[in-house]
């Protein structure tokens, strides 16, 4: 929420969504709320002794970063990244 926080004050993003599923949790963020979401972070525990059970996703699918450990995935928005209209 602090990554959240910090991102909405830049007016990068306005809205998030929570969803539980079956299999994982995941945390979405738009730039408008009736759009496709922006970036959706992921918790996936049945990938937790692979990969590491989080992971940032991008509009087009792509996986910016994984890891085991969340604060280290969510350094990739300490970047400036930015929406390519």
């Amino acid at each position: 929420l602090r990554i959240y926080g910090r991102m909405v004050g830049e007016g990068e993003w306005r809205d998030y969504a929570i969803d539980h599923l079956k299999e994982k949790a995941v945390f979405s963020v738009f730039k408008r709320s009736g759009e496709m979401p922006l970036y959706r972070i992921e918790k996936n525990p049945k990938l937790a002794s692979k990969q590491g059970a989080y992971c940032v996703i991008n509009t087009d699918g792509r996986i910016l970063k994984r890891g085991h450990e969340l604060p280290q995935v969510l350094k990739v928005f300490d970047k400036v990244l930015k929406l390519i209209e």
